[in-house]
């Protein structure tokens, strides 16, 4: 059988064209909900401190809630925002297949 494709280089090719193309294909007609999970888990923490600026929201809230977070098991990475109007906003993402609950409840202690 490998003679056959080697001595017909150019079937060889076509049958690989067919085959790329009948997998596009497939590809695009695959329903959604067959698509694996692979949005990767979120815990978002939100602090006010009315009246306070971004800096002072920063320094005193978004820091050290962001070093006590830190280190917190399964997590890929973290991002922050504080603004103007006294709020501060910190997201955490978590590995892939970690379970949203158990981020939850680490992030809370």
């Amino acid at each position: 059988m490998v003679n056959f494709f080697i001595h017909r280089p150019i079937f060889a090719s076509a049958i690989a064209i067919i085959m790329v193309l009948a997998g596009s294909i497939c590809y695009f007609l695959l329903p959604v909900s067959q698509f694996p999970d692979i949005t990767p888990p979120q815990v978002v923490v939100s602090a006010h401190y009315p009246g306070a600026s971004a800096q002072v929201v920063a320094d005193t809230v978004t820091t050290p809630l962001e070093q006590q977070i830190n280190g917190v098991q399964g997590m890929t990475y973290m991002s922050s925002t504080s603004s103007n109007d006294g709020s501060s906003t910190i997201t955490i993402t978590f590995d892939v297949g970690y379970s949203l609950s158990t981020a939850a409840v680490d992030v809370q202690n």
